[in-house]
């Protein structure tokens, strides 16, 4: 199963590991369990990565590519820490609106508080969300604005992580269904996170953003400790 979605999310698209398995494997499945085996530990690590503290530059670049789901015009909004790479936020929606963008800033917050730059595109929403979202914590955010249209350059960092993300999905031509697209795009955040040596910095994310100590097969070792947060009852 880790196969699988290590090599899915290395580019490799879901019917040719299903003939991967055929070929070297003794036990063969098809390629829509292999898309459930995707959705069910993305969600599951998913869930657990997001309650990391995290240990940030307090500097966060926010950028927004647009996708495809069911012939529908979509996005994924993400927020990035340019200093170790890690993605600390993500979303997958049918629009940028104010509930979207305040939602990833909650949880920004709850994973860093003392954020304090943030650099964004010129969409105009960004503007009074970022400051209603970190005003109360009693430091004024430096908001910085980078308008590409008027050749100011891009928010460079998470461009580059977009990129990395275009060429995982053009194999596809779109998602079917959001639920699924949500569950694919926080899998590519914890791969990306965790499980993908950043070759500028030539380590982990994680090594940098939190006190995690991962073996070599870090999808196991998440799904371990996902599923031990899950079953300690609450104190």
């Amino acid at each position: 199963i880790i196969q699988c979605i290590d090599m899915y999310f290395r580019g490799v698209s879901l019917r040719k590991i299903h003939e991967h398995l055929q070929t070297f494997e003794e036990h063969n499945c098809s390629h829509v369990t292999i898309l459930k085996w995707i959705r069910k530990y993305s969600n599951l690590i998913g869930k657990y990565t997001d309650s990391l503290k995290l240990k940030t530059s307090k500097h966060i670049q926010v950028d927004e590519m647009e996708y495809k789901t069911k012939g529908k015009d979509s996005w994924f909004i993400d927020v990035l820490d340019p200093e170790t790479r890690y993605m600390i936020a993500s979303s997958y929606c049918f629009s940028r609106s104010k509930e979207e963008v305040k939602n990833l800033f909650k949880l920004c917050k709850e994973k860093d508080k003392d954020i304090h730059t943030i650099t964004t595109d010129g969409l105009k929403l960004y503007r009074n969300i970022v400051r209603k979202s970190f005003s109360k914590y009693g430091r004024k955010t430096n908001h910085i604005v980078i308008n590409a249209s008027k050749g100011q350059g891009f928010v460079n960092k998470v461009e580059r992580l977009h990129n990395n993300i275009r060429e995982r999905t053009k194999i596809m031509r779109q998602f079917n269904q959001l639920h699924s697209a949500k569950s694919i795009m926080k899998g590519y955040e914890v791969f990306y996170n965790f499980c993908r040596k950043h070759q500028a910095i030539n380590k982990y994310p994680y090594e940098l953003a939190t006190g995690l100590e991962l073996g070599k097969n870090k999808w196991l070792d998440l799904i371990k400790l996902a599923k031990k947060k899950k079953q300690t009852p609450l104190s």
